[in-house]
């Protein structure tokens, strides 16, 4: 596999993983997706977000506004959106049936210098694996959305970070 193949195989993965993960949460699971975990129950954070916007869109927005916004859309349809920014910078935004933001899932490849580091995302730090992947999710009930934040592990991480309407 060429470089270009990889990248796009590890970011079919990870969609897959952010899509099974929207599912979970949607359905209003208060399961954890990973299998070593914990306890099933989630701690409550803060009451209010560190990070509540990306690009200025947040979640409600209708679309007319999240497309003002971000301007350089890629791929259009009523139900959901690509913005790509720059060769290492993109984003997809999720609509509901009244054309409101419900999710945006936001990926960095490649050069990861403007990506949002945890603390940035949760204004604290997130334990890295020994191969410098990371995974957080906070649920933010009285905001009524939740946020993850991912990072591969490995020579050439992604990041992704994934808001959506709980």
């Amino acid at each position: 596999m060429g470089g270009k193949d990889i990248m796009n195989y590890k970011k079919l993965i990870i969609a897959c993983s952010l899509a099974f993960m929207f599912a979970v949460m949607s359905a209003g699971s208060e399961s954890r997706c990973c299998a070593n975990a914990g306890p099933a129950t989630m701690p409550t954070p803060a009451d209010k977000p560190v990070f509540t916007a990306y690009r200025g869109v947040e979640i409600g927005m209708s679309a007319d506004d999240a497309r003002k916004k971000l301007k350089n859309i890629k791929d259009k349809s009523d139900t959901q959106e690509t913005f790509q920014f720059s060769d290492n910078e993109s984003a997809d935004v999720y609509y509901d049936a009244d054309h409101k933001v419900r999710a945006v899932s936001i990926t960095f490849t490649g050069k990861l210098d403007a990506a949002p580091t945890p603390r940035i995302v949760f204004g604290e730090d997130a334990e890295a694996k020994p191969d410098g992947g990371i995974f957080k999710m906070e649920r933010y009930p009285k905001a009524g959305f939740w946020i993850s934040y991912t990072r591969t592990g490995g020579d050439d991480p992604m990041i992704m970070l994934a808001i959506q309407k709980m």
